[in-house]
């Protein structure tokens, strides 16, 4: 394992140093017990209190956790609840289909998995929780992005050509809205081998639980692939939207 790179390990340092006392510290009991530089520590503290990560109480000169450590929390504890309210209906999907099910929030343009359900094939789906792909390219992605107006997804993807991963990725973002009013119009999405060659996925949306967006999908491997189990793979899923949708009405 190469080394910390030394400004970002000593930033999560501060952050670490600063959770053990809520109170806050000065800048030169940060100093003392990170025994840094004086212009270091003070550069590196007040850039983050620029960026909101720390406040700097004016009147003690305290420096303690801001509000943009306490969304990331948040941030953490809303994944972790959209996974454990989904998460049976998941396992309900992968044993009426035994293919690879998977939830997911969008983060900017790309789609983030936090959940998988594996089915028992020998040939399973090469991914795993935490993985982090362009929304453009799967669709778990093309389904969160369904539920954006199109100004906002043009935001996040732009308006630039896209990075082709086979010969069936979209090719830019005007083919995307293209597509995206189609997956509004229908109730899901599709990948036809767009960023795992071999590989076909149906995704749906499902209600806003909490500040993310979830979607479910399942990926099938092009040599099970039968227009039966697309099928049966959209019911399930959009059953399983349903039931999630009836649970936090």
């Amino acid at each position: 394992m190469s080394a910390p790179v030394k400004s970002a390990d000593r930033v999560l340092l501060i952050f670490e140093l600063l959770t053990e006392h809520p109170d806050g510290l000065t800048l030169a009991e940060v100093q003392q017990r990170m025994g840094l530089p004086k212009s270091s520590t003070h550069g590196l503290l007040h850039t983050m209190v620029m960026r909101g990560f720390l406040d700097l109480d004016p009147a003690t000169k305290r420096f303690r956790i801001g509000i943009r450590l306490w969304q990331a929390g948040r941030s953490y504890l809303s994944a972790a609840s959209i996974e454990n309210l989904a998460l049976p209906y998941m396992v309900k999907v992968r044993d009426e289909l035994n293919e690879t099910v998977q939830l997911a929030v969008l983060d900017g343009a790309d789609n983030v998995y936090v959940a998988k359900v594996d089915p028992d094939h020998q040939l399973r789906l090469a991914s795993h929780v935490g993985a982090r792909l362009p929304a453009y390219a799967t669709g778990i992605g093309k389904a969160l992005l369904s539920t954006l107006d199109d100004e906002d997804v043009l935001g996040r993807v732009g308006t630039e050509p896209f990075t082709r991963y086979t010969s069936t990725t979209l090719p830019d973002s005007r083919a995307l809205l293209a597509e995206l009013a189609e997956v509004r119009e229908r109730g899901f999405a599709e990948d036809h081998a767009e960023y795992t060659p071999g590989v076909f996925c149906v995704a749906v949306p499902l209600a806003r639980t909490t500040e993310h967006q979830p979607a479910m999908s399942v990926s099938i491997p092009d040599v099970r692939k039968t227009d039966e189990l697309i099928a049966q793979a959209i019911r399930s899923l959009q059953d399983a939207a349903a039931a999630i949708a009836a649970r936090i009405a």
